[in-house]
């Protein structure tokens, strides 16, 4: 394996870059906990509004059910080499509460209607509250990148 240097990017760089990935990556791990059950991380699909993450997912499943009893998540980008982590409260919406805007994009984005099944989806929307970014151990200082939901520059 070579070892390569990583160049530190400023806050400003990885801002950039973290929203870029943010509105072009399709998949996020969704980490919640529920106070009598613990711990639980899944994939899911994700749209970014531009301030906010939005999922999709079934009425009955664990993240569903974790986030009505404690509303703390992180999320985190596949990436273990360019890591993002989101840290944040989720929010719910049933199918028929939804914004239209928020489920119109993603639909659109994945040609998949969760509105049109059968069976009930709930949406899933977190506004970040804390943000960090960073690519190896040179960038561990100044991997915060947004704090108490405000862009750090």
């Amino acid at each position: 394996m070579q070892n390569m240097r990583i160049v530190g990017r400023s806050v400003a760089e990885r801002k950039r870059e973290t929203l870029e990935r943010l509105a072009t990556e399709q998949d996020v791990w969704v980490a919640t906990a529920h106070p009598e059950y613990g711990p639980h991380q899944v994939p899911l699909w994700f749209s970014w509004d531009g301030q906010a993450v939005w999922m999709c997912t079934s009425a009955t499943s664990a993240t569903v059910r974790n986030v009505r009893k404690e509303p703390r998540v992180r999320l985190s980008l596949p990436d273990t080499l360019d890591v993002v982590l989101l840290q944040g409260e989720a929010e719910c919406f049933p199918g028929e509460t939804v914004p239209n805007e928020a489920a119109d994009a993603f639909a659109g984005k994945f040609g998949w209607d969760p509105r049109t099944e059968e069976s009930s989806f709930v949406y899933v929307r977190v506004v970040p509250k804390t943000v960090r970014a960073w690519r190896g151990e040179t960038e561990l200082r100044g991997r915060v990148i947004m704090r108490d939901g405000a862009w750090l520059e």
